[in-house]
């Protein structure tokens, strides 16, 4: 382990180097002060090449194993591997003394998650789920209208996470096999689910409807989820890889007014383009910025102009240098994972039965 008082950054281990690996992890760990890239794992040799051009001197090894055998030479690892892996290599991370951050899903169920959650806390180590999209734009700019009660009393959230892919992609993402947490429900519901824990508290009853429309999918692909929170609001969650003509990514409605917004946070596209964090970064363009009013449509003019605030990715690993260097809080903590694993199961008997589930 590094000794945090010379600053000399962390040393981190990732594993995988597919989608959430290189576009997302590596060049956010590199992007942040406290921390280093060292070692990344992947048994491609694409996927290798890829890594070492992207980060000249970086180790590369082809399995978890070899990585774990180095484990007194690292600060972090980070999973960004398929679903099914979180809970098994998780759990070997931990016992080899090591912190965790792992991409969303943490696991494919609530109790699994509280298994983890128990043994960091058990071996005093940090235990943290990336949800990067509470640190999107929009998001952002929600939860600043709703503390400054621009909106009054919320009565209704809609969040969508609709996207137009009528073939199917195929890999483990959309398989129907259990074993690979697959599916729209758990990949973007994790997201849409968290967002709305977060805005509006615990969720007491889930009702869901969950189908697979396009020829040779296997997973859901076009899922409905209806919440309702302890306080009252309702939730409204739209997750569509079949959506022709894409909603509003937010509607938010209150007791004074509403928020409307179109348009995806730009910076999953800047990091796929190859930017990186910067001046300038998680700007959006003025022309999708969201509206804020009563009584019209936002497409016809009602309202004034909310500037959308910059997104903030690299914040999330900000927060985990923090915690491990300085003892700040966990960005993340597993034990909200599995509330919103809570839901998502909850969602699942739900799109089953076709009947409500009180939680």
């Amino acid at each position: 382990m590094t000794d945090t008082s010379s600053g000399t950054p962390l040393r981190v281990g990732l594993v995988g180097y597919g989608l959430a690996g290189s576009v997302f992890h590596a060049p956010l760990i590199a992007a942040t002060e406290g921390l280093a890239l060292d070692t990344v794992v992947t048994s491609s040799p694409e996927r290798q090449e890829q890594a070492r051009a992207e980060f000249p001197g970086v180790r590369l090894v082809a399995r978890p194993d070899e990585l774990f055998a180095r484990a007194a030479d690292l600060d972090l690892v980070v999973l960004a591997s398929p679903n099914k892996t979180h809970v098994p290599l998780a759990t070997e991370a931990l016992k080899a003394g090591l912190p965790v951050v792992v991409d969303k899903p943490i696991a494919g169920t609530a109790a699994e998650a509280r298994d983890l959650a128990a043994l960091a806390e058990e071996r005093g180590l940090l235990l943290s789920v990336f949800q990067n999209r509470r640190w999107d734009n929009d998001f952002l700019t929600l939860r600043k209208l709703l503390a400054e009660g621009a909106l009054g009393d919320v009565w209704r959230f809609e969040s969508r996470f609709e996207r137009w892919r009528p073939t199917p992609k195929g890999g483990w993402r959309e398989s129907g096999d259990p074993a690979e947490i697959g599916g729209l429900l758990y990949d973007l519901g994790s997201h849409v689910v968290d967002q709305a824990l977060v805005l509006l508290g615990p969720v007491t009853q889930v009702y869901a409807e969950s189908v697979v429309r396009r020829a040779g999918a296997e997973a859901d692909d076009d899922t409905f989820l209806a919440l309702t929170h302890a306080g009252g609001v309702r939730s409204h969650l739209y997750v569509s890889s079949t959506a022709a003509q894409l909603g509003p990514r937010f509607r938010v409605l209150g007791s004074k007014a509403g928020y409307v917004k179109y348009g995806l946070d730009p910076q999953e596209a800047a990091l796929r383009e190859g930017k990186r964090p910067g001046r300038g970064w998680g700007e959006e363009d003025e022309s999708l910025w969201g509206r804020v009013g009563s009584g019209e449509s936002p497409l016809t003019g009602g309202g004034r102009i909310e500037p959308s605030l910059p997104g903030d990715y690299p914040a999330y690993y900000a927060a985990v240098a923090e915690a491990l260097l300085r003892g700040g809080p966990n960005p993340v903590g597993a034990r909200e994972a599995a509330a919103a694993l809570d839901v998502l199961e909850a969602a699942r008997r739900s799109a089953r039965d076709g009947a409500v589930v009180t939680l």
